[in-house]
């Protein structure tokens, strides 16, 4: 199994090396994997001028996953908007057609008192959020920045972007999302604005177009306005979630200060075939950048998350885990999910104490 490693920016590099550190303990215990580093991002416009390097690319379609850690810095936010790291990622996205993305949004039990809610709101929350990625507001055209005509007459600068899906787009989610919510608990919301966008109300009709395919399935519908105000309020209502791209970007994102810290949230881009890109949900944090501070766990789930969607091996997926939540039981954590009583270590501090567990 060949593994593309990005570490990225930020604190990127120091994450993805924690999540090596468990591949290689995987290693010495004889699973087979290669593993190959490239840049992406600002280190691969550094290294080539280019976000997404040809090589970068390249090893990542040969590869059978990609290992990503983050992009993004603000010493390239000057740069032309196609040279900016961001793009990059959403190019390597739509190049290798990772159009699936799941995010897991589960707390630990003894990190309840890092949420930002009520323990009585959150315990027990074993949430899955499937977002469409690689369409969307994001990706559709035309797009720009241009000088036009103003209300009086004078020219001014506007922006203009394309929130844009096709109905096969929208299906092939569709597909995911109802066939995840079949092994979990058979409730699937999906989450649009079809009461004032078109693009949502296609988005709403193949929903319940694919929902005949699934009967055990109760498919529910919720605005995305509302959907953020219940992923606070009551979110143990929801099991699994679909929703596209801009939606999907943003509710993660509140899901994710739910289990504590956006440090704790992994997730899986995957394509038709389950070849998959893992990454945590959070960015490239430039402000504690190589300071050791950053939470790894998102990136180590990344992995069992790789095993068990990409490489099937859903017994390696569950040891990762379970060191994991060795590691939380034990009382060690990073500064974002610290709580008086508890340990508090670094960032390579956690990706040892990990493999430590993983090993017993």
């Amino acid at each position: 199994m060949k593994i593309a490693v990005l570490p990225g920016d930020g604190i990127g590099p120091e994450i993805v090396a924690q999540a090596v550190k468990v591949l290689d303990a995987l290693c010495a215990d004889g699973a087979k994997i290669e593993m190959e580093a490239a840049p992406i991002g600002g280190a691969g416009y550094d290294a080539a001028g280019d976000p997404l390097p040809e090589a970068t690319l390249k090893l990542a379609r040969d590869a059978d996953a990609v290992l990503l850690g983050a992009v993004g810095g603000p010493q390239y936010d000057t740069l032309d908007r196609p040279l900016r790291p961001e793009r990059g990622l959403l190019r390597i996205r739509k190049e290798l057609n990772l159009f699936a993305n799941l995010r897991p949004a589960l707390l630990y039990p003894e990190l309840a008192g890092a949420s930002s809610l009520k323990p009585e709101v959150v315990s027990g929350l074993d949430l899955m959020i499937v977002r469409e990625l690689t369409g969307d507001v994001y990706f559709g055209q035309p797009r720009g920045i241009e000088v036009r005509s103003g209300p009086t007459g004078a020219s001014e600068r506007v922006g203009f972007n394309t929130m844009l899906y096709s109905e096969s787009e929208v299906r092939r989610v569709a597909h995911v999302a109802f066939g995840i919510a079949m092994k979990r608990g058979k409730k699937l919301c999906s989450v649009e604005k079809s009461n004032v966008l078109e693009c949502s109300e296609l988005w709403k009709e193949v929903m319940i177009e694919v929902s005949k395919d699934y009967p055990e399935v109760e498919l529910s519908h919720m605005y995305v306005d509302n959907a953020a105000m219940q992923i606070i309020r009551a979110p143990k209502q929801f099991d699994t979630m679909v929703t596209g791209n801009i939606f999907g970007d943003i509710l993660s994102d509140a899901a994710s200060m739910l289990s504590g810290s956006i440090g704790m949230l992994p997730s899986a881009s995957l394509d038709e075939h389950n070849k998959g890109m893992y990454e945590p949900i959070h960015g490239s944090a430039p402000d504690i950048a190589g300071k050791d501070l950053a939470n790894p766990l998102a990136t180590i789930l990344s992995v069992a998350m790789m095993y068990r969607y990409t490489f099937a091996d859903l017994a390696t997926a569950d040891r990762i885990e379970n060191a994991v939540k060795k590691v939380i039981a034990q009382g060690l954590r990073t500064g974002d999910i610290w709580t008086e009583g508890t340990q508090k270590v670094s960032c390579s501090e956690m990706g040892d104490a990990v493999v430590k567990a993983l090993a017993r």
